[in-house]
């Protein structure tokens, strides 16, 4: 870690957390090619203290993003592969008994890290997936009628398949609003997948972030200090009313069954407001809410199935609403 960046840091100057945050571009881009927007969705879900469900088909590097973003970060990170047969203890932790003291102790689970990848969330059964909601809500785990506080920070990365359905359990609604956002991770273009093969042909190992060059960049200290100044980033009545009537727009929206919900909003202004601070702006705009609108409320409207049968998506329906909602001045 550069002294004077951890030092800007513990003085809280923004400007320096801003810098630091903005140089994981690159130092991840060391890593993983072409998926800039899944690395700005995941740096503002870390400002806004939210977590992230990433979508996409197997080998788009997902995991590899999430491990090069914590490596950046100087944070902790562990990895669950959920599975048909994975307990809830086996992801927040047990009590386990000692037989030298006569006492169980608690044994903590891979929940209790700064950065967790909940790899394939699908596959598991509703009873663990729940294990994970007590976590992300009030960012503990009570074992034993015991509650233990979970790390600061703390992020769950999730990621889910988008076209394997067989053997798996959908999230449902109650859990899919904890996220703060859903990020699509698409195929490469041509020339992204020819820079990846051109690494692996240059000795590139996936699996060594450090021979990559990967270092860190940002620490705590820098995050604390961004989430301040996310904090005092202006919202005009104005954006707040626009933010309301998007989401209101879901409601009543004939390809919809369920629209967004106030909590859905407050997510929506919560982003919106990250991302101005990232972008260089100390006020939140229009076009900050129409950036984060689809990452922040694609997960939180259903399609009705007539509208799905003729090939309406969620997105479609978000930037319909963005369309002709009117924009304040």
């Amino acid at each position: 870690m550069d002294p004077t960046t951890d030092n800007a840091a513990h003085t809280g100057d923004p400007a320096a957390a801003r810098a630091s945050l903005e140089a994981l571009r690159a130092e991840i881009a060391k890593a993983v090619v072409g998926q800039d927007p899944a690395v700005t969705g995941l740096v503002v879900a870390l400002l806004c203290r939210g977590h992230v469900l990433l979508e996409g088909v197997p080998g788009v590097a997902k995991t590899l993003l999430v491990r090069a973003l914590a490596a950046a970060l100087r944070l902790d990170t562990k990895r669950v592969q959920f599975t048909p047969d994975l307990m809830p203890s086996d992801v927040t932790g047990s009590l386990v008994y000692d037989a030298r003291t006569a006492e169980f102790s608690f044994q903590p689970g891979p929940v209790f890290t700064n950065l967790l990848l909940a790899d394939e969330i699908n596959r598991t059964p509703p009873k663990t997936q729940s294990s994970l909601l007590e976590a992300m809500e009030e960012r503990q785990v009570t074992v034993d009628g015991t509650p233990r506080p979970l790390p600061d920070p703390f992020l769950v990365a999730a990621t889910q398949n988008p076209v394997e359905y067989e053997g798996t359990y959908p999230l449902p609604e109650a859990q899919l609003d904890r996220f703060l956002l859903k990020l699509t991770i698409p195929l490469p273009s041509r020339q992204d997948e020819i820079d990846v093969l051109t690494r692996h042909a240059g000795g590139f190992n996936p699996r060594d972030l450090r021979a990559a060059g990967v270092r860190p960049v940002a620490s705590a200290a820098d995050l604390e200090a961004a989430r301040l100044a996310v904090a005092g980033t202006t919202v005009s009545p104005e954006i707040t009313a626009y933010v309301v009537d998007i989401c209101r727009a879901t409601r009543e929206s004939p390809s919809l069954t369920l629209g967004v919900s106030p909590r859905g909003a407050t997510a929506l202004l919560a982003t919106a407001r990250a991302w101005a601070w990232l972008t260089g702006r100390d006020y939140v705009i229009p076009d900050d809410v129409k950036a984060l609108a689809l990452p922040t409320l694609r997960h939180r409207v259903q399609l009705r199935p007539e509208a799905e049968m003729e090939g309406v998506t969620t997105d479609s329906v978000i930037n319909a609403i963005l369309a002709h909602v009117p924009v304040p001045r």
